[in-house]
């Protein structure tokens, strides 16, 4: 039983007093109330709030323009299902604008006297009702169905509380009691009179205590808000009696009134206050241009002679610098030609080298793998060559080789066959040998580089082309002798290409020492070189270090001269504004003194004097002024809606698109323009409409009546795109469908302003406005309608005829004139706008820039060109 849309309710003791009273009613069973009283004096806030008291559920129902008797119908079937088949406490809210047809009276009468409809309910949901009731109660089960449709109705009555709204301004009131007495009979009665005194101080004490101001002025603008209600009340009487026209003051008048104090006191502070310090603003940047000149200019005089002896200095060292590059220059040349040189050697000497090694490439696989073959070799296989009694002859030929390379001497035995001859025998040494714990290792560092030449001769003649000398041969006698077999070939073939490379070796060690001396006389030039140039950095380091304080020297002096020269076009060119915005500026800080009895009395206007001819609102304004001045509340000693609430520009714009430019008029387009709810213009000549019209031409105004078929429609889209919408020629009344519309019943549905239209749920946005007028002279709106619009008189005034009776004649008589006089009245409003934006502009700027205004040459361009078109704007308007 929560509402999308909360009511922010004051509690004082009226509102007290009523809402006991109807909790008293609908608490009570079969009790029903009348609530008598104007739109907007809380009959059906008090009700919701009763019924959220209770824990009842509250039923409206929702009048769209295509609501008939069957819709009602299928309403109140609804409520005595609700209340008689499920028991929900209900309260049903009915109020006298939703009544379409004279029936739904009846049919009401019909509730209040018995709980029941004739012929509401067809056989089949009459015999569902009757099932619900049987469900209750075991007792009921042999009942009749008439028994239980008693029953039935008996649930309604308890548990349907209605509560009836109305009016008694005008005849239906008085005619609806004639003809339906249960209204009277049936209900208690409660009378919502005007507020009083204590209500009204309440509100207004609840609403503004959370504004800026002081106590004393705060308990004076309570005072006021009193006062206007009370005697716009009075004015009411004498509008009726003087004029014949009617005007009513409800407690809603009341709350738009002080709301619409809070918001303009709100939005004009922050205006003012915005303009204010954007003069201000102005005249400081204005006032440090022109005492910045002077200290400009001394610094400047200082900045010259200091700029004149860096740039001397720097001269002089540039003249040493390139004294010094040329030095460094022959140095580096000659170390070029001596490193080209060195290079040379390198090359000759690294060809060498690589010639040797190519050389050495046949001998050195063999090497490596002779050693190889010595590595396999172990203690063990070297002892079983040594135990062998008779060696086979591939054993001996190895071991002899191997001794011969050692310069062993052979034993010297008698030879065997018998001829008494001395033979030589190696077996004898080669045992000698082998018993060495070191003769693996004197094989591995064997010097190969040094082999005695008569023992390599020997080897290569004796051993070498032997065919039985060769590792494959002597390994089926011993796997040792193969290694040691391998390793002799190898010294041989390492010897064969050592002898050639030897020479070369030689010549390599001779180049390698030249090329050492020349790189040890290239590393000392190297060295000059460095020094010298070290040298040359270290002055152009101080040289950059010079150049870089003569730079910003410069830099200071140009700008010096700039901000001088920018100093002057902003002197020259604002310097004449001073004045003005100085006397703008302290009028504004008066105006903001005065804002809160300007805007208290404007708000009083807006809210309270709409409906009112001109010389009623003359007269109401100058007596609240007073009052105003009364109790102390600071307020312009005259007071004008234009001057508190208008914007020049825009009211020549309103003008221009067909607004008359008699003050009435001027004020009611302020109206509407400062107006929290929608406009109703009271427009018998169509001012208005053609105001409207061309006002909102651009913005793609849709005109729509309410005998449209489509104009829900057309209102849906409208809303959703913020469209404006003219809503012309209404008559007194107004259709139910646009009551969210009015009262702006907007609420948040997924994170999206939405507002509910009838039957549909659409998206409302915030740029749509919502215009109505009515070609009546003199139409009566009862409070239920007033309270939900703005009511505008716009019918035209003497001055406006005049003017428009004049304009008539001119384009008859002098059709140019009329023609010329238009064309000068749309430029002169364009120069004024253009003049008004060129100086928001430039205040713009002067505000928003940071730090010296003079350092910034675009602002100061800006500022001057703005002043530039504006001077000859002026002197165009003056022309």
């Amino acid at each position: 039983n929560i509402s999308k849309t909360p009511m922010d309710l004051v509690m004082f003791r009226f509102a007290i007093e009523h809402v006991s009273r109807v909790s008293r009613v609908i608490r009570q069973g079969r009790s029903h109330a009348l609530l008598v009283g104007v739109g907007g004096s809380g009959r059906q806030s008090l009700t919701r709030l009763a019924a959220f008291m209770a824990d009842f559920e509250l039923f409206q129902v929702e009048i769209t323009k295509s609501y008939t008797v069957a819709d009602w119908r299928e309403d109140l079937k609804l409520l005595l299902k609700k209340s008689g088949g499920d028991g929900v406490n209900l309260v049903f809210l009915f109020n006298d604008t939703q009544i379409k047809e004279e029936s739904f009276l009846e049919d009401i009468g019909n509730l209040l006297n018995q709980g029941d409809v004739p012929n509401l309910l067809p056989p089949d949901e009459k015999q569902e009702c009757v099932e619900k009731v049987r469900a209750l109660s075991k007792s009921y089960s042999e009942l009749s169905p008439l028994d239980l449709y008693n029953k039935f109705i008996d649930r309604v009555r308890d548990k349907l509380h209605i509560v009836l709204c109305m009016s008694p301004i005008g005849d239906a009131f008085r005619d609806r009691l004639r003809k339906y007495p249960s209204l009277v009979n049936c209900c208690t009665i409660n009378w919502f009179q005007s507020w009083p005194d204590d209500a009204l101080e309440a509100v207004a004490d609840k609403f503004l205590e959370e504004m800026e101001m002081t106590a004393e002025e705060r308990a004076a603008c309570v005072t006021m808000c009193k006062s206007f209600h009370q005697g716009t009340r009075d004015l009411s009487h004498s509008y009726l009696e003087q004029l014949g026209r009617h005007n009513y003051v409800t407690p809603t008048s009341y709350l738009e009134l002080i709301n619409t104090f809070k918001t303009l006191l709100g939005q004009k502070r922050t205006d003012v206050m915005r303009a204010k310090r954007r003069y201000e603003v102005g005249l400081d940047k204005l006032g440090f241009a022109s005492s910045q000149v002077a200290t400009m200019q001394v610094d400047l005089e200082a900045l010259q002679p200091q700029l004149i002896k860096i740039k001397g200095e720097t001269e002089a060292m540039m003249v040493v610098i390139e004294k010094e590059s040329v030095e460094v220059e022959a140095i580096a040349k000659v170390v070029k030609v001596e490193e080209e040189q060195a290079n040379e050697k390198a090359a000759a000497a690294k060809a060498i080298k690589d010639e040797c090694e190519g050389d050495l490439a046949e001998a050195i696989p063999i090497l490596e793998s002779a050693l190889t073959a010595l590595d396999t070799l172990t203690p063990n296989d070297i002892t079983m060559v040594k135990s062998m009694k008779n060696p086979p002859a591939g054993v001996k030929l190895v071991m002899e080789a191997v001794c011969i390379l050692k310069d062993l001497k052979p034993d010297r035995i008698p030879d065997p066959t018998g001829s008494g001859k001395k033979m030589e025998d190696y077996w004898g040494p080669s045992k000698r040998l082998l018993n060495d714990m070191k003769f693996l290792q004197g094989l591995r560092t064997y010097d190969k580089d040094n082999i005695p030449q008569h023992l390599i001769k020997k080897i290569r003649t004796q051993y070498v082309t032997n065919p039985e000398f060769v590792p494959e041969k002597v390994k089926s006698a011993s796997s040792a002798a193969e290694g040691l077999c391998m390793w002799v070939r190898a010294m041989e073939a390492y010897d064969r290409v050592a002898r050639v490379v030897a020479p070369k070796k030689i010549a390599l060690k001779a180049a390698e020492e030249e090329l050492d001396g020349a790189m040890q006389a290239l590393a000392v030039k190297r060295a000059s070189l460095k020094e010298v140039e070290d040298k040359l950095a270290g002055l152009n380091e101080q040289f950059a270090e010079m150049t870089r304080k003569k730079e910003d020297l410069e830099a200071q002096v140009d700008l010096c001269e700039k901000k001088l020269e920018r100093a002057e076009k902003l002197i020259g060119g604002l310097g004449g504004e001073k004045t003005r915005w100085q006397a703008s500026a302290e009028e504004l800080g008066k105006t903001y003194v005065n804002l809160i009895g300007d805007v208290l009395i404007a708000s009083g206007v807006v809210a309270y004097m709409g409906a009112f001819t001109s010389g009623f609102r003359t007269q109401c304004a100058a007596g609240w002024t007073k009052e105003v001045e009364t109790l102390r509340i600071p307020c312009s000693a005259l007071f004008s809606l234009a001057a508190t609430l208008g914007d020049a520009v825009k009211i020549r714009a309103w003008n221009i698109a067909g607004l008359p430019t008699d003050q009435f008029s001027v004020d009611n387009g302020i109206i509407v323009a400062q107006a929290r709810r929608w406009p109703l213009m009271i427009d018998p000549q169509g001012q208005a409409n053609k105001w409207v019209k061309n006002m909102e031409k651009e913005n793609n105004l849709h005109v729509i009546k309410l005998s449209d078929g489509d104009f829900v429609r057309t209102l849906e889209n409208c809303v959703q795109f913020g469209t404006p919408v003219l809503l012309e020629n209404v008559q007194e009344e107004l259709d139910a469908v646009l009551e969210p519309l009015l009262l702006q019943q907007t609420f948040k549905q997924g994170g999206e302003i939405c507002i509910r239209l009838g039957d549909s749920t659409i998206a409302y946005s915030k740029d749509f406005r919502f215009y109505i007028t009515t070609k009546l002279r003199n139409p009566h709106y009862l409070p239920e309608v007033s309270v939900k619009v703005t009511l505008l008189n716009f019918m035209i005034t003497p001055e406006g005829l005049q003017d428009q009776l004049l304009g008539i004649v001119v384009a008859k008589e002098r059709p140019e004139l009329e023609e010329e006089k238009n064309q000068l009245i749309l430029q002169s409003a364009a120069n004024k706008k253009q003049l008004k934006e060129i100086e928001d502009k430039i205040l713009e700027i002067l505000s928003s820039a940071e730090g010296n205004i003079l350092e910034d040459e675009t602002a100061i361009q800006v500022l001057s060109s703005s002043k530039t078109l504006s001077n000859e704007i002026s002197e165009k308007q003056m022309v």
